[in-house]
């Protein structure tokens, strides 16, 4: 209890309630601020030293959009988790003849597959967004998995994540959102995660007769329509759902081979009216021409321009930035490099009003903690257990990496996070931390240096007035240290 009350003194609940800079915290144009809020929101927050020798926001910027180099230490970690990986039809089928031999719940072959194959995924992502320089492209990283979320603990999608983000996410974040969308839409994770590699043409009927009977699966062509492009307002009718669930019969995978392929036999080859309009072509090509629709449909760009702007701006953000940010997309025919450089070129976008802003995700708040105190990837370790801690605490935080069942993905704003027992819960998980990691009064000076005007003059004081060894918990528990 007594170490509770050092942590949550009045003065930094009373802070809690604050939208920006809690307990005074100066937002200004000086290098500093500057600094902090491009490496809070281009990236997951500074590390020792950054605000020191960080650019201001638009130099930040411009060095993001470069793509800084990777450091070859950070390529070989890399290497060796691929490299430890093998084919995703190869994993897949391993987990199938697993669940064949034993489908009961305590199948040890098959828990040992999956524990193997998350803990790459999670070690991929979760090394990529603490070291690498390349920090906004890690950030969009998330924003596009989240948009186009799958959840790991159905099934298939078990032995499917990595190679979800590795191949259909993580190399059209710089692309063209057609691309990043036709790459979601024929990837096996995707297929199984909304059903539609179950989906097909009325009376459909598996091999030899007695193959299991076919059916159309609706799933996926709602989400499509309803999440991953025009939203659920855009004016689109139930019959719309159908016709596009239609269209989207025979897009499945092979198991074995990992891959998309589409199978003629299940596809409804009858005609088909889609928001009004007769769709061209036949087969796979009617799938392809829906997909050009809706990427460059402008209830796409507006829906995309929305929430690339609440990601990384502001909750409710302003809307000549959205609508810049739209324009900019359809402009350049969903080039995602042009939309997010506008985004973050607009004004709003380094407004001074807007730092520290933005309430920290579970996911967020963890890696900033990991930065500010100097973490990295070798420290933490390869064991199978080394991200073991922090994957339960993201579990306890209620935001578990690739663990949001409903497709809509996690939201990003404050209120979805911000509550009392939420912070209590993050306060003593950074003073667990700090202990594990044995952060005394000596790191926390470290921190109160590298986080600079993040730290009001209350938390400060409170934290020099604190027992030495409470005192880099109380910074990474306090409510200055939750905003971005």
């Amino acid at each position: 209890m007594k170490r509770r009350s050092l942590l949550w003194s009045p003065a930094l609940l009373g802070a809690t309630v604050l939208p920006g800079w809690a307990n005074g915290a100066v937002a200004g144009s000086g290098s500093a601020a500057e600094a902090l809020h491009a490496c809070n929101r281009l990236g997951f927050g500074p590390r020792p030293g950054d605000l020191n020798r960080g650019p201001g926001w638009a130099e930040a910027l411009e060095q993001q959009l470069a793509g800084p180099e990777v450091p070859a230490a950070l390529q070989a970690r890399l290497a060796a988790i691929e490299a430890r990986q093998a084919p995703l039809g190869e994993r897949i089928e391993a987990y199938r003849v697993a669940q064949q031999r034993d489908p009961g719940e305590n199948n040890a072959e098959r828990r040992a597959l999956v524990v193997q194959a998350q803990r790459d995924a999670v070690e991929a992502r979760l090394v990529r967004a603490l070291e690498s320089p390349r920090q906004l492209e890690e950030r969009l990283v998330a924003f596009w998995f989240n948009h186009f979320n799958v959840f790991q603990d159905k099934g298939l999608c078990r032995m499917m994540v990595a190679d979800y983000e590795a191949r259909a996410i993580r190399p059209h974040v710089w692309g063209r959102f057609r691309d990043l969308l036709g790459a979601v839409a024929q990837h096996p994770a995707m297929l199984f995660y909304l059903d539609n590699y179950l989906s097909t043409r009325a009376g459909f009927q598996g091999p030899g007769g007695g193959g299991r009977r076919g059916g159309l699966n609706e799933n996926y062509a709602r989400e499509l329509m309803e999440l991953h492009t025009l939203g659920v307002d855009a004016g689109y009718s139930q019959r719309d759902v159908t016709e596009l669930a239609r269209v989207l019969t025979g897009w499945t995978f092979v198991p074995r081979q990992g891959r998309f392929v589409f199978d003629a036999r299940r596809h409804d080859a009858e005609p088909k009216t889609w928001l009004g309009e007769r769709v061209p072509g036949r087969g796979q090509a009617q799938g392809e021409w829906v997909l050009d629709q809706l990427a460059r449909h402008p209830r796409t760009a507006q829906r995309l321009a929305f929430k690339l702007a609440q990601f990384f701006v502001a909750d409710d953000p302003p809307a000549d930035l959205v609508q810049a940010t739209a324009q900019a997309y359809l402009r350049s025919e969903g080039d995602l490099r042009v939309t997010v450089t506008t985004l973050l070129q607009h004004p709003a976008a380094s407004d001074p009003a807007q730092f520290g802003g933005q309430f920290k995700t579970p996911q967020h708040w963890l890696l900033s903690m990991l930065r500010a105190t100097g973490a990295t990837a070798a420290s933490i370790g390869e064991g199978p257990n080394a991200w073991q801690p922090f994957l339960q605490a993201l579990r306890q935080l209620g935001q578990p990496l690739f663990g949001c069942i409903t497709p809509d993905g996690y939201k990003a704003t404050r209120a979805a996070w911000l509550d009392p027992e939420a912070l209590a819960r993050r306060a003593e998980l950074a003073a667990r931390y700090c202990q594990r990691a044995q952060l005394g009064a000596d790191a926390a000076s470290a921190l109160l240096d590298t986080l600079g005007p993040a730290l009001g003059p209350a938390t400060r004081a409170a934290v020099v007035k604190a027992p030495a060894p409470l005192q880099a918990a109380l910074v990474l528990g306090s409510p200055d240290f939750q905003n971005a």
